[in-house]
């Protein structure tokens, strides 16, 4: 009896850990068009309603879900602290989400860059700055859509058949 539910254990969590890295894979094109949402509602607020960039942000924080409201959040409250540049304020804000994005390395360096040239230019300078960035972000997109629809379902199985087979070999 206790072997069944040491087993059962084994499986559920083993396919549990399959469905947990499944769900990473499908965050992060979801993650990745939030972002190229919010800088394309960004580009509205600086270059049609000539809004300030902390004002801006501020805007954004309630249009978005977790982690995005807490980092436009964040980065208003940072530029209107007055101690930091717009490059430190984003890159701290930055860093304050990154652990609860499902986003790779790769997309932290566009997003890192991004925040090094935001707030230095003029408005065309910053939109060509911006498109550049959703631009970047969209190669990263495609290619997060091509790895979830690639490897979705193989994790989901080898989860489940992981803990089949531990459960095998102990018994």
């Amino acid at each position: 009896m206790i072997k069944i539910f040491g087993a059962l254990f084994i499986i559920l969590a083993t396919t549990w850990g399959g469905f947990e890295i499944s769900r990473h894979l499908s965050e992060r094109p979801k993650q990745l068009r939030w972002f190229k949402s919010a800088l394309q509602s960004l580009e509205a607020e600086i270059m049609y309603g000539h809004t300030p960039l902390h004002e801006a942000a501020r805007k954004l924080s309630p249009q978005f879900p977790k982690p995005l409201s807490i980092f436009f959040s964040s980065f208003a409250e940072k530029l209107l602290n007055n101690l930091t540049t717009v490059k430190n304020a984003w890159e701290s804000s930055l860093q304050e989400i990154w652990k609860m994005t499902s986003l790779k390395q790769n997309e932290y360096e566009i997003l890192k860059q991004f925040g090094e040239n935001l707030g230095k230019h003029d408005r065309l300078t910053e939109q060509k700055n911006i498109h550049l960035t959703i631009t970047h972000l969209e190669r990263e997109e495609k290619d997060a859509y091509d790895r979830q629809k690639r490897y979705e379902k193989m994790v989901k199985s080898m989860g489940f058949l992981t803990g089949l087979l531990i459960v095998i070999l102990l018994m």
